[in-house]
């Protein structure tokens, strides 16, 4: 193992210990606003982990995206709708605990277990790409280019729908008088067309 692959080891092990106690943050605190920063920690050491896989543009989409957009908008969600009440205390709560936590061992096992027997085979005669990039371009416009413009019409259209349930409080609502009067009332010419047309 040379110096390089030393570095990069560590570094992997470092932001595993990251993801794996943020997470674990996460789920465990109390306070939701805490939860909701270790949230964010946990994608960027996730984006971190892609930029040791040469995975760049993963990587940016994964800050631009997860930690740029959804960590702020659940942030904003939990300051803007955060309201404090007492809880009651629910019978039986150690059960449902005893039960989370043997449900996720038994995940955590069964994940370690299909890690450890899964023969990784790393192709290392095969090609490297430098730009990620420019490979992920053209197969966008190239190989995926229906899915890549169905996916942006998909976008358009949900914007589109959420302009117009925005603007639905603004637009006001006409009464069944207004509505009849005006159905059945016509502009009335002015006078002086009147009085010139005889």
């Amino acid at each position: 193992m040379n110096l390089a692959e030393g570095v990069q080891y560590i570094s992997f092990l470092i932001l595993a210990f990251l993801v794996i106690g943020a997470a674990l943050g996460v789920v465990l605190l109390s306070n939701i606003v805490y939860s909701a920063f270790l949230l964010g920690g946990v994608f960027l050491s996730i984006s971190g982990i892609y930029i040791l896989l040469n995975a760049d543009f993963v990587a940016a989409a994964q800050v631009l995206v997860y930690v740029g957009a959804v960590s702020v908008l659940i942030l904003f969600a939990i300051m803007l709708v955060n309201k404090r009440e007492d809880f009651s205390k629910i019978p039986g709560r150690w059960l449902r605990n005893v039960s989370t936590a043997l449900v996720c061992t038994g995940i955590f096992a069964l994940l370690s277990t299909m890690v450890l027997i899964t023969p990784w085979q790393i192709n290392e005669t095969g090609p490297f790409v430098e730009n990620t990039l420019v490979t992920i371009g053209k197969h966008f416009f190239s190989d995926y280019l229906l899915p890549f413009e169905l996916a942006s019409v998909l976008l358009l259209m949900a914007m589109v729908g959420a302009i117009i349930l925005a603007r639905r409080d603004l637009i006001p609502e006409l009464s069944e008088e207004n509505k009849t009067a005006t159905a059945l009332t016509l502009p009335e010419r002015p006078r002086e067309l009147t009085s010139a047309s005889k």
